[in-house]
């Protein structure tokens, strides 16, 4: 099994891009996980999603903005996405990441980019979606939201949490006085005991709770997970409180668990896949591997579901 510093080595050796991706069984890896380098390779791999009763969510993947003109760069692809959507008729809404706006250069950048985005998408009749990264940045991502939040309607702009922080239980119940949509998910970044369950069964546990609680506020949120476990008591929670299937929505990553998005979509809940496309593929994958080494068998285990 590589080691998580032998990933973050890789992943910021982008001149290897081209050399891994000349062998098949890695491009095979990526290119199951990631739509494409562009705009137009991801609108096709929506639109399979779409015959499949699908509906997605666009992720323009750039993780190394390090200027105020490289955000703006970010606010123009997804302007262009948005615009995107509505020609070619697809089911998608957008996902952002507020470190891509500027987050980490200045947080009134951020919030002036996403609101440019928010503005757009609430004109278009779509949603945003802001994604939530490491725990460094979460108090930080959850201010802009609420900013967001108190200029743009319920079904403009919602947020990530992730179940294996602390904190997520108190910031659920929080957001949910405003109202406002979230999606729940475990969580993916390597984060220290301080601020985050070490333990699976607890994030686990904590994942349940709060999928409860968000299910039986009447909004519509989403419920972003792969583990047959979670889906079963979601399914089983909304049952045994006769909680309707388009009362909320499922939502898996692009290319994994292919078979548990379609059973679901068959089954007749909303499905929705998150869908990553763009030039700065490589540092992105390496890093999802790298935050947790375990990801890389997870990811050769669903090449084959």
């Amino acid at each position: 099994m590589l080691t998580r510093s032998a990933l973050l080595y890789l992943s910021n050796q982008e001149g290897l891009k081209d050399f891994v991706t000349g062998f098949s069984f890695f491009k095979k890896l990526t290119t199951r996980f990631v739509a494409g380098e562009n705009i137009e390779a991801a609108v096709n791999a929506i639109s399979e999603l779409n015959t499949k009763r699908c509906s997605a969510s666009f992720d323009h993947l750039n993780e190394s903005v390090t200027s105020a003109t490289e955000t703006e760069d970010e606010v123009r692809e997804y302007l262009n996405i948005l615009a995107q959507i509505d020609q070619s008729e697809i089911g998608s809404n957008v996902s952002i990441k507020l470190t891509q706006f500027g987050l980490e250069i200045d947080p009134e950048l951020a919030y002036r980019n996403a609101r440019r985005v928010v503005e757009d998408a609430a004109r278009r009749g779509n949603f945003v979606r802001v994604d939530m990264e490491g725990s460094k940045v979460t108090q930080a991502t959850v201010d802009v939201f609420k900013r967001l939040r108190a200029e743009f309607g319920l079904n403009d702009v919602g947020i990530v949490l992730q179940s294996y922080l602390y904190r997520t239980m108190n910031d659920a119940r929080e957001l949910l006085q405003i109202p406002a949509r979230i999606r729940i998910c475990k969580g993916a970044y390597k984060e220290p005991a301080e601020v985050a369950y070490p333990d699976k069964k607890d994030v686990d546990a904590n994942y349940v709770n709060v999928m409860k609680l968000l299910l039986s506020s009447g909004i519509y949120h989403g419920i972003a997970t792969h583990d047959p476990k979670m889906i079963d008591a979601t399914i089983n929670f909304a049952q045994s409180e006769g909680i309707r299937k388009d009362n909320f929505e499922f939502q898996m990553l692009y290319g994994i668990r292919r078979d548990l998005q379609e059973q679901l979509a068959r089954d007749g809940y909303n499905m929705r896949v998150y869908v990553p496309y763009g030039k700065h593929w490589y540092p992105y994958f390496m890093r999802r591997l790298a935050e947790r080494p375990a990801n890389v068998w997870f990811m050769l285990k669903n090449l084959w579901k």
